[in-house]
């Protein structure tokens, strides 16, 4: 991959909302075999704009400086679409986030996406 300080912040928040997206279901598939609209239900509980901004008030005071200012970044960044099911801070902060998954996956730290995936986990959303 190229160097991620040459991609915008929404684009790594593309990146990393999908990255985000497959850790979840990969752990919600751990549990065991259930039907698919429960595992949308449960998914639902971790990805929505909420409870990613909730999310980011246990993580951001374990991160490190160049993983805050990258979710800064993304937070910041201009949006040129509007919350349906969030405030526009949440949907800014969950933006953030996403943004700091993709740049976790473009550096390749995978090491560093599971450890603030099991916080995530840890914390029973």
């Amino acid at each position: 991959m190229q160097d991620y300080k040459q991609y915008g912040a929404l684009a790594l928040a593309y990146m990393g909302d999908s990255v985000y997206e497959i850790e979840i279901r990969k752990h919600l598939m751990e549990k065991g075999n259930m039907p698919v609209n429960k595992l949308h239900k449960l998914a639902k509980q971790y990805v929505s704009a909420p409870a990613q901004s909730a999310i980011m008030d246990v993580l951001e005071p374990m991160l490190t400086p160049d993983e805050i200012a990258v979710y800064k970044r993304g937070r910041n960044a201009k949006s040129y679409t509007t919350p349906k099911h969030a405030t526009l801070s949440d949907y800014k902060r969950a933006t953030g986030m996403e943004t700091l998954f993709g740049y976790l996956y473009l550096i390749e730290n995978k090491d560093r996406i599971n450890e603030i995936m099991k916080i995530i986990f840890e914390m029973n959303i």
